[in-house]
């Protein structure tokens, strides 16, 4: 097995997220801000840029968000069980096994792994899984929240307008398109320079929970993965960046979401960040058999 390409993968991403924590632990550093302008204003710019660019087709990728969404909600189904089994709350412990890290991991390491022609197929899987989360997710910890909330979320806005710009077949003129672009590649670097910073305050106080976590949330997803695959049938190519996107360990949305509703941010942090360490060796092992 040539482990290079992995390496080549893997490295790059974590290295920078080691850096924000070395950071972190140096200098007292609020990323409230930085967060704020990158949910905001830079990553609706990256997907704004991706989906209205021209060669990008939705239809070209509907089987593949379809396949994501499935995997997302099916994951929470296959570790239900587990709640009764570990005797936790079901709202502390399966968010986190369905709403995953496609963005601050999720994004680069299908770049690369795979190059630029990935970056429509990354984005159309955050955007499934940004979508799940700020609806789906919301509505489990608030049965009363409200959807109709959900779109006046930038990123959320950003797609619709990518998408319809896309299906338009109109260009976005080049002295909108290359600053959109400029501010767009601000996002996955800072991205994963905060994923890092975020983790100096890490909770490791419920370790056990957040080592089953961290086996239970590729886990399930590559499960669905694999048993959606010969039903909806993807191409070899999307197959991969599905197997990669079902790997992923959870968000640390899922902490921010839990900290928000008071539902056991203590140990939801220790599930997010234990999973989140864990897999270095996760998406290691799911890589090199992708790749």
């Amino acid at each position: 097995m040539n482990l290079i390409p992995v390496l080549q993968t893997v490295l790059p991403v974590f290295l920078i997220v080691a850096l924000g924590y070395g950071y972190g632990r140096r200098f007292h550093t609020e990323i409230d801000t930085s967060n704020r302008l990158n949910m905001d204003v830079f990553t609706p710019a990256l997907i704004f840029s991706a989906l209205s660019a021209q060669g990008f087709h939705l239809a070209d990728y509907s089987e593949l968000a379809l396949a994501a969404a499935l995997v997302v909600l099916g994951s929470g189904l296959l570790a239900l069980p587990f709640v009764w089994l570990l005797r936790v709350q079901w709202k502390t412990f399966l968010p986190p096994m369905m709403f995953t890290n496609s963005g601050n991991m999720g994004i680069p390491i299908l770049l690369l792994a795979f190059g630029e022609a990935a970056l429509p197929a990354a984005i159309v899987l955050f955007i499934v899984e940004n979508t799940l989360h700020f609806s789906v997710g919301f509505y489990m910890m608030n049965h009363r929240e409200r959807v109709w909330r959900m779109l006046r979320n930038p990123m959320i806005v950003a797609s619709l307008a990518g998408i319809a710009v896309s299906l338009s077949g109109l260009a976005v003129p080049q002295v909108i398109a290359v600053p959109v672009e400029m501010v767009g590649q601000i996002a996955i670097p800072l991205m994963l320079f905060t994923l890092g910073v975020r983790m100096v305050d890490a909770d490791f106080s419920d370790w056990r929970l957040g080592l089953w976590a961290a086996v239970l949330a590729p886990g399930s997803g590559l499960l669905m993965a694999l048993a959606l695959q010969p039903v909806i049938g993807l191409s070899t190519q999307q197959f991969a960046y599905l197997l990669i996107f079902s790997a992923l360990p959870p968000a640390v949305l899922n902490y921010m979401v839990a900290e928000k509703y008071g539902q056991e941010p203590r140990r939801v942090a220790s599930i997010v960040f234990i999973a989140n360490l864990a897999s270095i060796v996760t998406l290691s092992l799911v890589l090199a058999w992708v790749l």
